[in-house]
């Protein structure tokens, strides 16, 4: 015997529902702006929001471990990443390539997860421009004097870097 046509048993089953994709979030502002501090204060009280590590080829500092706040690569194996189209964007700063990879945070954003991305100027325009839905965060310095004063309290650069820093600071903040 076959069910009637508004038997509920009848009716097609309903599609799987969609998941939502995640949004990025682009955090910026100068070198030695707080963008870091930011992040750590903010990040824990956020739920499950994937933090994308940066890739970089700069020497690690002391107590920065490989996969925590950088992976730590050879020139080579990063210049090889461009080439692969492996990074949603990279960028040379004071000698330095940086760059975020581009699987990790394309899976999470697939699967549903908001990203935070914290990156210098020049990335966050790219990826601006691999995700125009991307939202962007500048953060801005209390003042130049203080930025620098900030700089130097790291004691992690040379004077000609620390002046590189700033003169760049000057530029993004423009």
């Amino acid at each position: 015997m076959r069910a009637a046509a508004n038997d509920p048993d009848d009716t097609p089953a309903s599609p799987a529902p969609t998941r939502r994709r995640g949004i990025a979030f682009v955090m910026t502002g100068a070198s030695g702006v707080g963008k870091d501090t930011i992040r750590r204060v903010a990040v824990p009280d956020l739920g499950e929001l994937f933090y994308s590590i940066s890739a970089t080829t700069r020497a690690r500092r002391p107590g920065e471990e490989h996969g925590v706040q950088y992976y730590f690569l050879a020139k080579e194996r990063f210049e090889g990443l461009i080439a692969e189209d492996g990074l949603l964007e990279w960028a040379e700063y004071v000698g330095d390539y940086y760059g975020t990879p581009r699987a990790p945070v394309e899976a999470a954003l697939d699967a549903g997860r908001d990203v935070l991305l914290e990156l210098e100027l020049a990335g966050a325009r790219q990826v601006k421009a691999a995700l125009p839905e991307a939202v962007m965060i500048f953060i801005a310095p209390p003042s130049l004097a203080e930025l620098e004063r900030r700089l130097r309290g790291r004691g992690t650069d040379d004077e000609a870097k620390i002046q590189k820093r700033l003169a760049r600071a000057r530029e993004e903040i423009r």
